[in-house]
């Protein structure tokens, strides 16, 4: 299919990953639309084209709303859908509220399984489509105090396996990208969340997550690499997953050759639990 003009859907296009997606998209020639909140993020988009001499379309929705959602893809018909919104929930399990892990899978599981409920039939007429769920490596892994954001992860990755299977003969490849750390707005949003943590008895614990996070950071990949990743699996003959980032493929590997207690014992060192 490399060659061929797609419209490719970019949700969370605001930002980081979704932002460079809708980018990369529109820089190969296809029809690149990316889904935003707010008028605000959308001038946001629009500069970025811009900047990169490129056309990007923006639809304001917020990926929660059903109806919006239905309205969205209706118009839009892509043949492409990337599921890329989301945040980033930071907490012990225990520490975690009701409604935050409620709007945490509401968001990060249940719409873009939505979407892509709305979008199968305009591709399956079609005979061709392309569905690239934004997963993460934490939904291959775990570590301690962000149990919620894995949880969301580890769902999304069997509901993108079983959708895989069921729309295969209809020409629709499932494909999940499994990003490990990238420079996205996402590490301001866990410095956010451990604030709202405080009174914790995993305070110190929270403190060490960031002072990790904070370190790490300048060797964090770049999100256009992610982005390449996702439009060459709309223009190719994609596999089911990619791990992207060298530290999401060490942990891939880690995942499945160190035993569970060893993995264990070493996250709790570092966090001091």
């Amino acid at each position: 299919m490399r060659g061929d003009r797609r419209t490719v859907l970019v949700t969370g296009a605001n930002s980081g990953i979704g932002l460079a997606t809708a980018l990369e998209a529109a820089r190969r020639g296809h029809r690149s639309i990316g889904t935003v909140r707010s008028a605000a993020k959308a001038e946001t988009v629009l500069a970025a084209a811009a900047e990169h001499d490129v056309d990007v379309d923006t639809m304001l929705l917020d990926v929660t709303d059903p109806e919006r959602g239905a309205a969205v893809i209706g118009d839009v018909q892509p043949d492409a859908l990337v599921n890329n919104a989301g945040y980033s929930i930071t907490g012990a399990v225990e520490d975690v509220t009701d409604d935050e892990a409620r709007h945490a899978f509401e968001t990060m599981v249940l719409a873009p399984m939505r979407l892509s409920r709305l979008a199968i039939p305009h591709m399956r007429a079609k005979g061709w489509g392309r569905i690239v769920n934004v997963s993460s490596i934490y939904g291959r892994a775990a570590t301690p105090l962000t149990g919620w954001y894995q949880g969301c992860k580890h769902a999304l990755e069997g509901l993108s396996d079983a959708l895989r299977m069921e729309v295969a003969r209809d020409h629709i490849k499932v494909v999940l990208i499994e990003p490990g750390g990238f420079r996205t707005g996402i590490w301001e949003e866990t410095e956010r969340e451990i604030d709202k943590r405080r009174g914790s008895r995993f305070g110190d614990s929270y403190s060490r997550t960031l002072s990790t996070t904070k370190l790490f950071q300048p060797v964090m990949g770049r999100p256009e690499h992610c982005a390449a990743a996702i439009i060459d699996t709309v223009e190719g003959n994609p596999r089911a997953r990619y791990l992207v980032g060298i530290d999401a493929q060490a942990l891939g590997l880690i995942q499945n050759v160190v035993p569970t207690s060893i993995k264990d014992r070493v996250a709790r060192l570092t966090l001091g639990l």
